[in-house]
């Protein structure tokens, strides 16, 4: 394990040094009128300098991976778009959003055919993650046992400490940009690394009192609520105030689906890739007309047992990071955390 630390004045200038080889994303605060800030990803520069966000940023990871609309293909003498990508940071990444790309490394890496447009972004991109140090009301990353600190899935991590930061290397992308401004980074000390755990230990505690509170259900038993409360009425009683907007799908980290299209562009044709949400009425519907996920109610419960019941099943992981983003985004209130504890509730009385 390799840990350094590194004063916050020296890491604004090792971070200025390498915006001319990469395009670098970092938090930006945008107040609101209550509550905590919302942290949106925005590019490093004068106007918008590096902040440390306590929490996670609203939008997900995946969309530096996967964007929401992109041209996939020309096809015009038969040619296809030859892709360059761009090398990016992107700062600020919290675990919650780590634990959840394993969900989209599955998806677009594991398969018997790899996305390489997706392969390519995941060589090209650069996290340099950072420590939760506060958290949202609707985080509940722990019910997942997701802690608020990364140990994994990162090039770099940052831990705020006094007037700097102990920097943890988590691969050999994250080794060679410190070898690029060594100077800046020394050994971390034996009593640095021991008050980072003692944050760290502070903030999960005051979490973890966050999280009991709500009486969350067990991440052990999510498979088998949505199994066998597969006829229950919840998913009728949820869908209610559901208004088919999609936003759940589009805000969440593990969400992945997609449609292909083609458009006209003056004398050639071109394939587009646009993000596809579950709960559109039309998701599942084939070109003879049929649709199995024709009510609203199938396709929210459909939404879940891909969560908690195919990547268990496939993955070993539910879907769900605990971010709590398809909360904060629904506008007909419907919670996930609700909906499972509605499902043991009634389970629970037959």
């Amino acid at each position: 394990m390799e840990i350094y630390y590194i004063n916050s004045f020296q890491l604004d200038i090792f971070l200025k040094s390498l915006k001319k080889d990469y395009k670098i994303f970092s938090p930006k605060a945008i107040r609101k009128d209550s509550s905590l800030p919302d942290y949106h990803y925005n590019y490093l520069n004068e106007d918008n300098p590096l902040i440390f966000n306590p929490y996670r940023c609203r939008e997900p990871l995946k969309s530096f991976f996967s964007p929401a609309f992109e041209k996939l293909a020309d096809y015009f003498n038969s040619e296809k778009i030859n892709y360059t990508e761009e090398k990016i940071i992107v700062l600020g990444v919290k675990n919650c959003d780590l634990i959840a790309h394993k969900v989209q490394d599955f998806v677009f890496l594991a398969a018997q055919e790899i996305d390489p447009l997706y392969k390519l972004r995941r060589e090209n991109i650069i996290l340099i993650s950072s420590d939760c140090t506060d958290f949202k009301e609707v985080c509940h990353c722990l019910a997942w046992e997701i802690l608020p600190y990364p140990k994994e899935g990162f090039d770099l991590n940052l831990s705020p400490l006094n007037e700097g930061y102990l920097v943890e290397v988590g691969s050999v992308k994250g080794r060679e940009l410190i070898q690029r401004a060594s100077e800046y980074f020394v050994p971390a000390k034996e009593v640095q690394i021991s008050s980072r755990q003692v944050k760290r230990k502070n903030l999960e505690e005051r979490l973890r009192k966050h999280v009991l509170v709500q009486n969350l259900v067990s991440k052990d038993i999510v498979q088998k609520l949505v199994k066998e409360g597969y006829n229950l009425d919840t998913w009728q009683e949820f869908m209610l105030t559901c208004v088919e907007c999609g936003g759940c799908n589009f805000i969440c980290d593990t969400c992945h689906c997609f449609l292909l299209m083609d458009k006209k562009e003056e004398s050639k044709n071109s394939r587009f890739r646009v993000w596809d949400s579950c709960q559109y009425a039309n998701f599942a519907r084939v070109a003879g007309g049929a649709n199995p996920l024709k009510t609203r109610a199938k396709r929210l419960r459909n939404r879940f047992l891909k969560k908690f019941d195919f990547f268990v099943e496939n993955l070993g992981m539910p879907a769900c990071c605990g971010c709590g983003r398809c909360i904060e985004v629904c506008p007909g209130k419907i919670d996930i955390r609700e909906v499972l504890k509605d499902l043991a509730k009634k389970l629970e009385k037959l």
